[in-house]
């Protein structure tokens, strides 16, 4: 069964809270912070990029070409109805029966919209279609990277490999910003939709209360025995909270 440790986000301490959290796996929706806990299985690693240790693959830079036409504009976290009617496109193409699929632009803009930290809807469109928008990315800034909290685009693109480029893309944003790492989520071994993701050189992974250098992502499996997992009590004292030393430390 499906688990996760989830904490508000909320108050003065809110921004620090997210920044200290990310650094431990856990990822934003909205006003919550949560983090994988399931009792018995560990699958779920939360990557990151370590941007001084990234290198484009010659894949990469071909992907790069491809999307040389692709302008993007970072606005404040405003949803509208053009961002809902191109992630419409991308669920009903690409997650029609994903946990999301129902989901109505009211929600949607609730998703935008609620952040209690320092956000931003990164656009991208197209300068040889009228600056039609084809991707969209919700981005949180943190005090040592950004988070890539979710993001769409139009999937008729699929030949530009839009989305590998979005991630690319903001690469070179947190490097231009001098922001050491991208955060991408969460990786599971072996899974396809998630397989892109360590296709990225400097990617690192947290996995037992560290962030460790990705080995060959074969090396890894989707651990699921019972004592694969700390106990949840166990799970609750490691984590580090702002100005606060862990319960077992």
């Amino acid at each position: 069964m499906e688990r996760k440790l989830f904490t508000a986000l909320q108050g003065d301490q809110a921004e620090k809270l997210n920044d200290s959290l990310s650094k431990q796996g856990f990822r934003r929706s909205q006003n919550v912070l949560y983090r994988p806990s399931c009792s018995e299985c560990s699958a779920c690693l939360s990557a990151r990029i370590s941007v001084a240790d990234f290198k484009l693959s010659k894949s990469q830079r071909r992907t790069n070409r491809r999307n040389d036409h692709v302008v993007r504009r970072a606005t404040s976290p405003w949803a509208s109805e053009e961002q809902y009617a191109l992630f419409r496109d991308y669920l009903d193409q690409r997650h029609a029966d994903g946990g999301m699929a129902d989901m109505d632009v009211f929600e949607f803009a609730a998703m935008v919209e609620e952040t209690p930290i320092r956000s931003r809807v990164v656009e991208y469109t197209d300068s040889n279609a009228q600056n039609r928008l084809v991707g969209v990315c919700l981005t949180d800034v943190l005090d040592d990277g950004l988070s890539m909290v979710y993001s769409f685009y139009s999937p008729g693109l699929e030949a530009q490999s839009l989305g590998t480029w979005m991630i690319l893309d903001h690469i070179e944003i947190a490097r231009d910003s001098g922001l050491p790492y991208v955060y991408l989520g969460y990786w599971v071994p072996g899974s396809p939709k998630m397989g892109y993701k360590a296709r990225f050189s400097g990617l690192e992974v947290y996995r037992g209360g560290v962030w460790q250098k990705m080995r060959d992502p074969a090396a890894y499996s989707a651990d699921t025995h019972p004592l694969s997992t700390d106990p949840i009590a166990e799970q609750v004292a490691n984590i580090s909270l702002p100005g606060i030393k862990p319960a077992n430390g």
